[in-house]
């Protein structure tokens, strides 16, 4: 299926405010300035639907996206670098985890880190998190484009390891600003959603925002 509408739906903080459609919904998580709002534009050509901020950790709900009435993207607040209380992050720990274990219609986590660097404590606790609670994952690894292309096995050799991830778990290398992993992704997605194929195709104009602050 072709990516025919995309919208801004709700930001949720409870069970209650959640759509009721009923759809599948795929997660995003990872830390406040790994490249979330940059991968949901890119995976839906859009340019600012999933608003960057130079303030990290802004994101503070559930940000809910429709694709095409057949989809949710929901955007987890991000890890690491929001600057709040003490118990706001635990309030957002609860709900977040509350989501993650018992919402239903979720079908696949999408876990990013930064290609760059190491993966940090708080992706490795993460993904360890949702490992053991076997909700399906998928690992992406952004910002891609900022290595050369002969550092990249190495810099994937570096997430899996430090991971623990299987053999046989896929690593997506991508990149908001080239659309490298993008129809990989889009594959994993429609595999763990029941979904149709979707259209690969790229629009006429669709410049990126820096990835650097979300």
């Amino acid at each position: 299926m072709k990516i025919k509408s995309s919208e801004f739906v709700i930001s949720a903080v409870g069970p209650k405010q959640y759509p009721d459609e009923g759809l599948p919904e795929v997660a995003l998580a990872g830390r406040s300035n790994v490249g979330k709002s940059s991968l949901i534009n890119r995976m839906l050509l859009r340019k600012n639907l999933a608003r960057t901020s130079s303030q990290p950790g802004k994101t503070q709900q559930l940000n809910y996206y429709r694709i095409n009435n057949e989809l949710f993207f929901v955007d987890v607040p991000g890890y690491g670098y929001a600057k709040v209380s003490r118990t706001e992050r635990e309030a957002w720990g609860r709900m977040i985890e509350h989501y993650l274990r018992h919402r239903e219609p979720l079908r696949l986590v999408i876990l990013l880190v930064d290609l760059r660097h190491p993966p940090s404590a708080l992706d490795v606790s993460m993904y360890e998190w949702l490992s053991h609670y076997g909700i399906p994952l998928c690992v992406v690894a952004t910002k891609a484009d900022k290595l050369g292309k002969s550092q990249l096995p190495k810099h994937a050799k570096q997430v899996r390891e430090t991971l623990g991830m299987p053999k046989d778990q896929p690593l997506v290398l991508f990149s908001s600003e080239t659309g490298m992993g993008r129809d990989e992704l889009w594959s994993i997605i429609e595999q763990a959603a029941d979904l149709p194929a979707i259209s690969p195709s790229e629009p006429q104009n669709d410049p990126q925002e820096s990835e650097d602050n979300e």
